[in-house]
């Protein structure tokens, strides 16, 4: 992990605007996403965010769970201008840290290029892929 950043699970500290610019102009799951779903996902999730010194937001996370079972890491985003320096592992490293304590039977997430990351924190691609199923893909 990177020094000079810090990890909160402080949902206060979340720049919403800034959060909403990053996924729905810059990701590739969730274009187009309007202000209003972005703000209803935070509210209705566990929310991550790294910070640099100067208290500028470079990164968030977001995990919808039960609690007790299930989560559902989503919405990982690091700000292009931040990459590169560790950011993502620092987010990552917190979020593990914070749901390990629930005992979740399952972590779950969907990626398209960052497969390297998530594996240094216990994740795998499915075994049984053929036993999961979506709906409302796109």
């Amino acid at each position: 992990m990177t020094t000079g950043f810090d990890f909160s699970t402080d949902t206060a500290r979340l720049d919403r605007a800034l959060v909403h610019r990053w996924l729905s102009e810059a990701s590739y799951w969730a274009r187009g996403r309007e202000r209003r779903v972005q703000d209803a996902a935070i509210d209705g999730s566990r929310n991550y965010g790294v910070y640099a010194a100067d208290g500028r937001q470079v990164a968030y996370a977001r995990v919808v769970t039960d609690g007790a079972t299930f989560a559902w890491v989503c919405d990982v985003f690091v700000d292009p201008a931040a990459r590169g320096h560790g950011i993502g592992k620092t987010l990552l490293a917190g979020v593990v840290a914070d749901l390990e304590p629930l005992g979740l039977r399952r972590m779950a997430l969907a990626t398209a290029d960052a497969h390297g990351l998530y594996e240094q924190f216990g994740f795998e691609v499915l075994a049984t892929p053929e036993r999961w199923m979506v709906r409302g893909a796109n």
